[in-house]
């Protein structure tokens, strides 16, 4: 157990005499965390990771098939690190989870599912092992053009380039931008994995490559401002593409639509419905950005704007952060975070589920599919529900 040594925040895990905190929301009425809420263990909480991390660490335990699994079943939802009573350690908790991560990817001591989707990135360049062509499908027919020096690079990333859900909502916003005149291009099969993913399940060294490739890349073609549809690239573009020279500005659509409704280039009309809206974690509690889509939406003549019990820095995951949106390490059944998302937006009596990610869009739109009465709950993006104002 000698190489474990490596873990740069190894000395805070036994901060962690597990109060049990990081498990709830700040009401207390439910578990917040993903995973606890799905298996029900101890050890699949925050805190029962901060546990078996320290054993892991002291020798007490060794390196396991099940280690692996428990560790790899956080989706990285930031919600054990919003409600962590004790703020010097809280900051630690993620990087922790993350840091192990590494270790056991360094070592081979991996999920199979972990190791499929770092060689699809690897390999083909994007988890759905599509060829790169593909990339651009999603553009055809919105007039966006490839990027040629335009004011914005529009990033889409590798679910809304190739997944059926988050294609529409790519759409939806590129159509959107053009309409209000922005000065917007797109790599279109071009586009590379942004690495996000790859860097929460720990494959470091993969995420500094696919990163360090990406800085140069945008810097050759002078690209300094860009659109993140995705908050995952978001995230990835603006917290950590920085320590490794990527200097941009990074805007969510979400902080542009706002803008341009500000600015009147964007000019909603009515839409008499009453819309929820679900908390992307990447957005929402990793970089605090819960009032560009509210306003957004509440620009919508005629749009009752209604919360979830949870939301905001409480919100629940939908379930595919931390990479397991590719792995599925969570499962299906009655209690996965996407399941339980769509009882508490249809408890709203919405009839509109409002989202600002392609993941979140795809983790929910399957779980609606499950529910008896997911035909009262539409599923859009943030800029979809703009276009269905009339």
């Amino acid at each position: 157990m000698e190489y474990v040594r490596s873990i740069e925040h190894k000395d805070v895990v036994h901060r962690c005499f597990r109060c049990g905190y990081c498990k709830f929301p700040g009401d207390y009425q439910d578990f917040n965390c993903p995973s606890y809420k799905v298996f029900g263990w101890d050890t699949y909480s925050p805190g029962g990771r901060m546990w078996l991390i320290r054993a892991w660490l002291s020798g007490e335990i060794e390196t396991s098939e099940r280690f692996a699994e428990i560790l790899y079943s956080c989706t990285a939802c930031g919600s054990c690190q919003q409600h962590c009573p004790f703020p010097r350690f809280s900051d630690s908790l993620l990087k922790v989870f993350e840091e192990v991560k590494a270790e056991l990817v360094n070592h081979g001591r991996i999920p199979p599912t972990v190791r499929d989707y770092f060689k699809a990135v690897s390999v083909s360049g994007n988890p759905y092992k599509m060829p790169r062509e593909d990339r651009a499908k999603w553009a055809e027919g919105t007039g966006l053009e490839g990027y040629s020096g335009q004011e914005f690079l529009l990033y889409a990333g590798c679910v809304a380039s190739l997944d059926e859900v988050g294609q529409r909502m790519a759409r939806s916003v590129g159509k959107t931008l053009l309409e209000a005149g922005v000065s917007v291009g797109i790599l279109a099969e071009e586009e590379p994995c942004d690495g996000s993913e790859v860097r929460a399940l720990g494959e470091v060294e993969l995420f500094r490559q696919l990163a360090k490739e990406n800085i140069e890349d945008f810097k050759r073609r002078g690209i300094k401002r860009i659109i993140a549809m995705d908050p995952h690239a978001y995230d990835a573009f603006k917290n950590h593409y920085p320590e490794l020279g990527g200097t941009f500005q990074v805007f969510h659509y979400t902080e542009t639509l706002v803008r341009l409704i500000k600015e009147g280039r964007v000019r909603p009309r009515k839409l008499d419905a009453r819309v929820t809206y679900h908390d992307p974690c990447y957005l929402g509690r990793r970089n605090k950005i819960y009032e560009a889509p509210r306003r957004t939406l509440k620009a919508v003549e005629g749009l009752e704007l209604v919360e979830m019990r949870r939301h905001r820095e409480n919100s629940f995951c939908c379930g595919g952060g931390g990479g397991n949106f590719f792995t599925d390490i969570l499962g299906r059944g009655e209690q996965r975070p996407g399941s339980i998302r769509i009882k508490e937006a249809l408890a709203t009596g919405a009839s509109i589920l409002a989202v600002a990610c392609p993941i979140c869009a795809k983790m929910l739109s399957d779980a609606s599919k499950e529910q008896e009465e997911s035909g009262k709950l539409q599923i859009l993006d943030v800029a979809g529900v703009l276009a269905g104002a009339s």
